[in-house]
């Protein structure tokens, strides 16, 4: 299956691994002025409909992840910031709140790797994923408050998701700015990277990942997901279902034979 026709991003695919470069360093990889939500929502489309992914990793080229909105555009009130209120509502459901709809339904394990600034619903979209990594000097905050906004995003829900309620509300309420050191004491992300080596490191969790049967992966992914909506009964039998997909697919008896061989195992995603 081709690849989705990009305009504001970059996609390279390489050991069952997508990597998704936001690629407009001149606006700091904003996401509301440029075709970025187009790009990641294309991207996510195209990975739940082939075979050939099993993890998509998300990052910023040059300076920044993402400094989300634009402020000068929200002074200026251009851009989807002007209007009546139905006019402003109707721009962020149909702009900026397809990216938390687009992460969520996707089917493979979402890493970002945060190289600079990720602020607002930059910050948002790192926490969309499920894994995130960063430097130690990349600057990140629910800062919308600052400007005297809510998280209009889906911010207020996938923050919480990251850290819990409590301190969820303690940074968005001020709106403070922190490093990848504190975000990782805040456990805004699971471990922090030297500059250089940030993107290979996330790479190598990446294609750790990809290396386990494809099928099942996507399953258990599913099953992650419905833990967080369901009631346990309902749940286990999801699982139930889910664990019957798998003891019927070739790799599964594939992992079973190298296991007992004591070789590595060759997944065909079947």
């Amino acid at each position: 299956m081709d690849q989705p026709n990009l305009v504001d991003a970059i996609l390279d695919v390489s050991d069952r691994v997508a990597t998704l470069t936001l690629n407009r360093d001149d606006v700091r990889n904003e996401l509301t002025g440029t075709a970025l939500v187009d790009d990641i929502e294309n991207t996510v489309t195209w990975i739940n409909r082939t075979d050939d992914v099993s993890v998509l990793l998300i990052t910023g080229g040059g300076r920044s992840f993402s400094a989300g909105g634009n402020i000068k555009d929200m002074r200026g009130k251009r851009n989807g910031f002007e209007g009546d209120v139905y006019e402003i509502q109707k721009w962020y459901r149909q702009g900026i709140q397809r990216i938390p709809l687009a992460l969520a339904r996707l089917e493979v394990p979402a890493i970002a790797a945060i190289n600079g600034a990720a602020i607002g619903a930059g910050l948002d979209l790192a926490c969309m994923c499920d894994l995130r990594f960063s430097t130690a000097d990349a600057l990140m905050g629910e800062a919308f408050i600052n400007v005297g906004i809510i998280p209009g995003d889906g911010g207020g829900w996938s923050l919480q998701q990251v850290v819990g309620y409590q301190r969820a509300a303690e940074l968005t309420f001020s709106g403070r700015l922190f490093n990848g050191l504190e975000a990782k004491e805040l456990g805004v992300v699971l471990d922090v990277f030297e500059n250089e080596s940030l993107l290979e490191r996330c790479l190598d969790v990446a294609r750790s990942f990809a290396a386990k049967p494809p099928r099942a992966l996507r399953l258990t992914k599913r099953l992650l997901k419905a833990a967080q909506r369901m009631q346990l009964g309902d749940f286990l039998d999801q699982c139930a279902l889910l664990q019957g997909i798998c003891h019927n697919t070739d790799d599964h008896i594939e992992a079973l034979n190298a296991a007992l061989e004591r070789r590595s195992p060759v997944y065909r995603g079947s």
